[in-house]
Parts: structure tokens; C-alpha cells; sequence
């Protein structure tokens, strides 16, 4: 089993794709190796074994994630890409292939599912993301409601960036749901401005990065004012509490 170092904890995907300071296949690789490259099992307890778990990953041709709750999803917690997307990115790194990827789900334990991970993106995306009613629930809760929809599309690009699942509807559809829908816009704006900064910002490196690979010009520079304007208005903010 691979892991962390003894006392530690997380893959290290989190935080790099958080700072940005990341291009290649590589830069995820290197640093998965470097916080999960520890053998346990009999006998062994944290030992460093970067080169063999290298080996290992070269031959894995299945990566598979199982879940057995309804309580979240694989949008909806930093755990799902930071471990299974990072497998995938570290396969792909050693083969220069994805690996077969699945979602086992036995939320339901007389009728488990396996779904592939493409499957269980468009699934979790059309019956949670972009539920209207899913959405106006989070407006009920105000600041943290709108964190929410923020933290969502941080997971789903962290997903995109080690396995390549989101395609560029999707992109589109997060647009179109959380930045350009008049009244989600107006909420976050009014209870937590940084929340929509941080969705634009992010659909904006995901078209930067070429993970949306063919943005329609108007959706970025629309994409590009709403970004603008929020910086102007936490700067103003930030004026008039000084």
C-alpha cells in the first residue's frame, strides 16, 4: 500500500493545483510520488519507495475508485481527484496513457454499480451541478451557499486537470449556471463576491490551460468583465473598510 510519509497526510494535489505552479503531466506526477511514494504492508512501515511505487503504477491498467454514500459526490470533496484523479495522472505519466478508470458505487449494498468515470461525471453534472433546484438551494444559505458552487468547480477542474473529464460543454454549462444566470450572479455578488471571482478565475484557466479546448470568444470576454468587475468591486471594498 502507498501512502504518505508516517504522521502525514493528502497527495499533494490539492495544493498544487491550487497555486497554479503546474504544466505538465509531470509536474502532478512528481509531486504525487513525493507525498504518496511510502510503502506500508507487513513489516513495512512508511518506508520510502518512490522508484518501486513508479514501477507499480507503470502497471496499472485500471484505476478505480469505490464509494458507498449518497452524502457526497465526486464533485463535491477535493479527495475524489486529489487520490483517484492523481492515480490517473501519474499512469499517464509512466505510459503516456489514461488508465481504464471506473467509479464503483455501493451506496446501495444489494444493488452495487460500476459506472466509468466519464459516466459518473455526466451523471453527478446533470442531477447535482447544474440542478436549478440544487443551485437554488445553495442561494438559501447565503455566503457558504455560494461556497459551495465555487468549491464545486475547483473539484470538477482539479478532475479535469489529472484525468480529463469535463469536456467543453460542461465548461459552458458552468458559465452559463454560475457566472451569466442573473440571479445566482446577483447572489453570490451580494453574499460572497469572492466566491463568483473565484468561479471566473477558474473557467478562465481551465480555457487558458486548454482544458476547454474551444471557448466561444464571447463567453470568455464575458467571462473576462464579470472578472474585472468583481476585482473592482473587493478592491472598493477593501477601500472603504480601511
Amino acid at each position: 500500500i502507498w501512502g504518505p510519509p508516517p504522521g502525514g497526510f493528502g497527495s499533494g494535489i490539492l495544493p498544487l493545483i491550487e497555486s497554479g505552479s503546474w504544466r505538465t503531466d509531470e509536474d502532478l506526477a512528481a509531486v504525487y510520488t513525493t507525498w504518496g511514494g511510502y510503502a506500508y504492508g507487513r513489516d513495512v512501515d512508511g518506508v520510502p519507495a518512490a522508484d518501486d511505487m513508479r514501477s507499480s503504477y507503470a502497471r496499472i491498467a485500471v484505476a478505480a475508485k469505490n464509494t458507498d454514500t449518497r452524502e457526497h459526490d465526486i464533485a463535491d470533496s477535493d479527495d475524489y481527484f486529489q487520490y483517484h484523479g492523481g492515480m490517473i495522472a501519474m499512469v499517464r505519466s509512466l505510459t503516456g496513457r489514461n488508465p481504464a478508470a471506473y467509479i464503483g458505487d455501493s451506496a446501495i449494498p444489494d444493488a452495487p454499480k460500476t459506472r466509468t468515470l466519464a459516466e459518473e461525471t455526466r451523471r453527478v453534472f446533470r442531477s447535482r451541478v447544474v440542478n436549478p433546484r440544487w443551485i437554488s438551494a445553495m442561494r438559501r444559505h447565503g455566503y457558504k451557499g455560494a461556497f459551495e458552487l465555487a468549491a464545486t468547480v475547483d473539484y470538477l477542474f482539479g478532475y479535469d486537470a489529472t484525468a480529463g473529464v469535463v469536456p467543453d460543454w460542461m465548461y459552458e454549462q458552468l458559465a452559463a449556471s454560475y457566472v451569466f444566470d442573473t440571479e445566482t450572479r446577483s447572489f453570490m455578488r451580494q453574499s460572497n463576491p469572492w466566491a463568483l471571482r473565484g468561479i471566473t478565475e477558474r473557467l478562465l484557466e481551465a480555457a487558458s490551460r486548454g482544458l476547454w479546448e474551444a471557448p466561444d470568444a464571447k463567453t470568455l470576454d464575458q467571462l473576462r468583465q464579470v472578472y474585472l468587475d468583481m476585482e473592482g468591486d473587493l478592491e472598493s471594498r477593501g477601500t472603504e473598510g480601511s
